[in-house]
């Protein structure tokens, strides 16, 4: 269970990550049961940062939106990201809809309340 002080957009201390950070880009994501996709875009803007990660063909090419918070650590020798979710919890995350972009208010809220459930 993680602290009630959780912040959805900020990288966590064992990430190894700030807003000054070497580039993830390119780097494989791994949820706890497996690899899911790369990181095709990420932010490190102070409370407000995301990695945006293509799935390629696991979920049909759909990219998901994944909170800086949800990085448990990044590997930069093995050029991999790990997060604390399964598969299924970031499958399943809000989709982002045609015309909107990544950093809408509203989708951005979306994202963080869903995933805020398995931090609480």
């Amino acid at each position: 269970m993680m602290s009630p002080t959780w912040d959805a957009w900020t990288y966590r201390t064992s990430a190894g990550r700030t807003a000054q950070s070497a580039e993830i880009v390119g780097y494989e994501v791994h949820a706890t049961d497996g690899h899911i996709g790369k990181v095709d875009d990420a932010s490190y803007d102070v409370g407000a940062s995301q990695i945006v990660v293509d799935t390629g063909p696991w979920i049909f090419g759909r990219k998901v939106l994944l909170p800086a918070g949800t990085i448990d650590r990044v590997d930069d020798v093995e050029e991999r990201v790990y997060v604390d979710l399964t598969k299924d919890q970031i499958k399943n995350s809000p989709e982002l809809n045609e015309g909107t972009s990544w950093d809408d208010a509203a989708y951005r809220e979306r994202v963080g309340g869903y995933y805020s459930g398995f931090y609480g």
